[in-house]
């Protein structure tokens, strides 16, 4: 093993400094505060990352039971989001929808469609205020915690609902999605961010792709919605689906925010947000709630652990604004987290999720198109679920650069697909509609739920919040460029590309792949402490795998080939 020499100005500040400074840290036990010195703070932050990287996923299981409940609570809110999302991508194949909102196209065989500007505009308005609400949550995040702001947002997006469910016109509708994606944005930064900091390292994986999963269980329940309403004559095929955002349709008329907003009143806030707020003492009755009673964690050293790394991060950038995002060795974390997101998008999903819209405009009828689109997200459940067992023992980086590689494949498929199929050959129209099927299965097997990972595992620990929101900006911005381009070339009444937008895809799809390959680190098995020391040491992305970090010095070690 070889030593690397590079070493940060932070890491000068050694663990003799911090003993040499004698800074205390004051905890409170039994009614009475013990000064800890850091001497003492060091040996035990010690322990307990060596125990973090020492841990296996069943021991994690066994030590973090409330651990993974209440980040499975907490990601619940995002199914909400992925109903939404995938509903307004596929509302649209309702020809009841279309005549309400849209205008006669001219020709029998296209109907009334939306025209493409107003079509574009509901389809990104809830998008644009994502946007906007990541920015509020981020303020409300860092000064009232993870669980205020999910609580408000559930407030809210209980009202915003009501008007898109009584929108008269394509105007209002716009309005009430534009209201609604306010919430929204502070529920896809929330539990990614909630999930990467109250998990060990060993579940820290299972738990941020979890976020995913509950983005698809939303979309598969918004496809089984309209695939029941599909056949109504009447203006309720697409008023139930956005009823059912606040409603369940029972005789109880069971309101989703209340046990949501129940959940989020009863759970643990996140250690670490508290550790950087100095409230140490209610920190540690956290992981006490997180962890196992009378199992192998010791919550003191859990909080020396957290403390550690958050001076660690003081001595690298003690800055917590958006700005500070932009700085040192947090630029480079910005970037990947940003276009770790922004590659969902990138590698082809909105061509793909389009779902019964594409299907139609591929010349499948619409009740073909809509069990189509069940069937899609139904595989994109099963796909995340084995993504699990593969992140058990293939890192990150591995899955994402094969998962790219086969999603180019199948879009090059598509496209070429398109020549017969725009001749009226109906077996490449269901051949079409198979590839991308499986193109959705590989999407949420590798690139769909990894991106959650690195973007929950990427950040400084100081500045998470602010990361996660801005990567979440950029995904949504990003997603609405996507959007705009893929409305045009799939409408008739504008470029029509239909099938043919996979070549489109396929070369973005190459492009993220390249930018994979030299730019995404594996983070598998890091602790937070390590991830801090490797970027602030500029530890290149193919050799952060075989980098080792010293627990005690910070010394780096390189091995293998």
């Amino acid at each position: 093993m070889s030593g690397v020499e590079r070493k940060s100005s932070a890491d000068k500040a050694d663990d003799a400094t911090f003993i040499e400074r004698s800074v205390p840290v004051r905890l409170e036990n039994a009614g009475e505060k013990n000064t800890v010195e850091w001497a003492q703070l060091i040996q035990d932050a010690i322990a307990a990352e060596r125990q973090e990287r020492e841990q296996g996923w069943r021991q994690a299981f066994k030590d973090y039971p409330q651990s993974i409940f209440w980040s499975f609570a907490i990601s619940l809110c995002i199914i909400m989001e992925g109903y939404d999302t995938a509903l307004l991508g596929s509302i649209t194949g309702l020809p009841i929808f279309r005549q309400k909102y849209g205008k006669y196209s001219g020709n029998a065989a296209d109907g009334y469609q939306l025209e493409p500007a107003w079509q574009t505009a509901i389809g990104q308005a809830s998008t644009v205020g994502n946007i906007i609400g990541i920015f509020v949550a981020s303020w409300f995040q860092d000064r009232y915690g993870y669980r205020h702001t999910i609580q408000i947002s559930l407030v809210l997006m209980a009202a915003f609902v009501f008007i898109v469910f009584f929108a008269p016109n394509v105007q209002v509708l716009f309005v009430g999605e534009l209201l609604c994606g306010l919430p929204w944005g502070a529920f896809s930064s929330s539990a990614v961010s909630y999930a990467s900091e109250v998990t060990p390292v060993a579940l820290r994986g299972y738990l941020t792709t979890y976020v995913n999963l509950c983005w698809v269980i939303g979309q598969f329940i918004s496809a089984g919605v309209l695939l029941g309403v599909q056949n109504r004559p009447d203006k309720w095929s697409y008023k139930i689906p956005f009823a059912v955002q606040w409603a369940s349709q029972n005789k109880h008329h069971n309101v989703w925010p209340i046990p949501l907003f129940i959940l989020a009143t009863l759970a643990p806030e996140s250690p670490w947000l508290l550790v950087r707020a100095g409230k140490l003492e209610q920190a540690k009755k956290s992981v006490m709630r997180l962890s196992k009673r009378n199992g192998d964690t010791d919550p003191d050293k859990v909080i020396a652990m957290m403390v550690r790394t958050n001076q660690l991060e003081l001595e690298n950038q003690p800055g917590v604004s958006y700005f500070d995002c932009f700085r040192g060795s947090d630029l480079r974390r910005t970037e990947i987290a940003c276009i770790g997101w922004a590659i969902q998008v990138l590698s082809g999903s909105s061509h793909a999720y389009t779902g019964t819209y594409f299907f139609e405009q591929a010349g499948l009828s619409t009740a073909n198109a809509f069990k189509f689109n069940l069937g899609q997200y139904a595989i994109g459940f099963c796909g995340t679920v084995g993504s699990w067992f593969t992140m058990t023992y293939v890192g990150r980086r591995t899955v994402y650069l094969y998962g790219l590689s086969v999603l180019a494949v199948l879009l090059i498929l598509i496209g070429g697909l398109a020549v017969p199929s725009a001749h009226g050959d109906s077996g490449a129209k269901w051949g079409q509609a198979a590839l991308v099927l499986m193109w959705v299965f590989t999407y949420d097997f590798t690139v769909g739920p990894v991106a959650y990972c690195i973007v929950g595992e990427v950040s400084s620990t100081r500045l998470r919040v602010k990361t996660v929101g801005l990567a979440r900006i950029t995904y949504n911005i990003v997603g609405i460029v996507a959007g705009i381009l893929n409305t045009y070339m799939m409408n008739p009444l504008a470029w029509g590309w239909k099938g043919y937008a996979g070549f489109f895809w396929f070369v973005s799809c190459v492009l993220c792949w390249i930018w994979s390959y030299f730019r995404l680190p594996e983070c598998k098995g890091r602790t937070y402490r390590e991830l801090d020391i490797l970027f602030e040491r500029h530890v290149s992305a193919r050799r952060f795998r075989r980098t080792e970090v010293d627990l005690q010095d910070s010394q780096l070690h390189e091995h293998g080939p």
